[in-house]
């Protein structure tokens, strides 16, 4: 599996980075009112993912104007196309992302909704074009092959569209979790991954691969492993669902799918959408530091996925197939 655009590791801490800035002069006049700049511009460290905004600081009745890094967060717009000269047929998805790696979140967005088969069913994904005919870095257009069906999918509703319209009652629930089944045939086999112990190490090392997060506190991060517990790829986005869709889409890509000897970890809890497109790349344990919801838990189990929740230092949850894991190591 090729990952050209995994992160550089670098030593941080586990929680954000403070840059205490000195005081601004002439920002805070008797009144206490503050000129702060209208809106965030974007970052020196990073001008993709990271802005830099001003703000006033309380510090022990001490008020100061200064500066701190937010996580970019900007709509992008997947778009299909019937070929490459001709309009644009219909928006697929608006997606709220942190920029970078968007072909990836697209591809692995649709394979993850069941609308794209495989890598075969593509034949384009460029940036798309606004209104006056200029590129559009919130665009992206998706051109697939003649014989794909993606507009049919789309029209069909999808997987985890189904769910949405139907969230309220616990038996459409049942049935969301037979047509994740349906679409990603559930993982037949349960022998042994990996061992507690190298499950131990992920979160440190998760971590300390999210460069993003440690300079403001507002990312995500889902980080893909080998069973020895080594990092293959890493990505950061203000939505984790979206950081494992650009994972997912990069493997795709690569056309390295199933992932059947990977772990996944993911910062924050496990929704039912996250095993969904755990189970539609094959992989076959994921973990969380945080708790699972119901839902994740009951389609883990139907999809023959390893659910590990509360995964910190040695102790940890094991809510599905726990045969996957053994205690020595």
């Amino acid at each position: 599996m090729r990952m050209d655009e995994t992160v550089t590791v670098t030593e941080t801490g586990s929680h954000k980075q403070t840059r205490e800035s000195a005081p601004m002069a002439n920002t805070v006049d008797s009144s206490g009112e503050t000129n702060l700049r209208p809106s965030p511009r974007r970052s020196q460290a990073d001008p993709l993912r990271q802005a830099t905004t001003t703000l006033v600081r309380w510090r022990d009745g001490l008020v100061t104007a200064s500066e701190d890094e937010l996580a970019v967060e900007e709509p992008l717009e997947i778009r299909l196309r019937d070929d490459e000269n001709s309009p644009v047929t219909e928006t697929i998805a608006v997606i709220m992302r942190t920029p970078g790696a968007d072909e990836e979140l697209a591809v692995g967005f649709l394979y993850s909704e069941g609308l794209l088969a495989s890598a075969d069913e593509l034949r384009v994904v460029s940036s798309g074009q606004d209104a006056d005919g200029l590129p559009s870095p919130n665009l992206l257009d998706i051109l697939p092959t003649p014989e794909a069906g993606i507009g049919e999918r789309l029209r069909a509703g999808g997987v985890s569209r189904a769910f949405a319209v139907n969230a309220s009652c616990g038996v459409c629930g049942r049935n969301s979790i037979a047509a994740v089944c349906a679409a990603f045939p559930p993982l037949a086999t349960h022998t042994p991954l990996t061992t507690a112990s190298k499950l131990a190490i992920l979160p440190d090392q998760l971590r300390v691969g999210q460069r993003v997060f440690s300079s403001t506190g507002g990312l995500h991060a889902a980080g893909l492993f080998a069973p020895d517990g080594s990092l293959i790829a890493l990505r950061e986005d203000v939505g984790r669902h979206n950081a494992v869709d650009k994972l997912i889409g990069r493997a795709l890509l690569d056309h390295a799918l199933p992932l059947a000897q990977t772990m996944l970890l993911v910062s924050g809890r496990l929704s039912f959408e996250i095993v969904q497109k755990v189970a539609a790349a094959g992989i076959p344990l994921v973990a969380a530091v945080s708790a699972p919801s119901s839902l994740a838990v009951d389609l883990a189990r139907e999809t023959g996925v390893t659910l590990v929740a509360f995964l910190r230092g040695a102790s940890m949850n094991i809510y599905t197939h726990p045969a996957r894991i053994i205690a020595e190591g």
